[in-house]
């Protein structure tokens, strides 16, 4: 991709889960196609009215993808990837001004929050940059099932 390419932000559904999938993977997201990320998960977490994806694509391929969550308070930036080939070139900003606007002009939302791994320091720069605040929180989880 060169710098000067027209990058087109678009709505993602269903229909590009495959495609969504192998941008995680190619991004080094955790992929898990028999639980979170299985194909019925999927298309139920995009039914229920309270997720959107978004993605930016670059001559037809998707080249970076968010996904914005809400529960009803607070606004959730998850699952942001950037295409290795393509990054640092303020497409992971756009996608989060894109979710901010979203949040605030569609979902009524005024606290916005992503959740990043320790050890993704990218990503914890983005967010520092753009004027996300740290907060110390011990995140607990309960699953089913280990690949859930």
């Amino acid at each position: 991709m060169s710098d000067t390419e027209h990058v087109e932000l678009c709505d993602l559904s269903v229909e590009q889960y495959t495609e969504i999938l192998d941008l995680w993977e190619r991004a080094g997201l955790p992929v898990r196609p028999e639980g979170r990320d299985a194909p019925g998960a999927f298309s139920h977490q995009m039914a229920t009215g309270q997720q959107r994806v978004i993605g930016l694509r670059a001559a037809g391929r998707l080249i970076a993808v968010a996904v914005l969550t809400h529960d009803g308070r607070k606004g959730w930036i998850n699952r942001l990837a950037v295409d290795p080939a393509c990054r640092r070139r303020g497409l992971a900003t756009r996608l989060v001004a894109e979710a901010e606007r979203c949040f605030t002009e569609v979902w009524g939302l005024e606290i916005w929050a992503a959740l990043i791994e320790g050890e993704n320091s990218g990503s914890q720069a983005l967010f520092d940059t753009l004027g996300y605040r740290h907060h110390d929180v011990v995140y607990v989880s309960k699953r089913t099932r280990p690949e859930a």
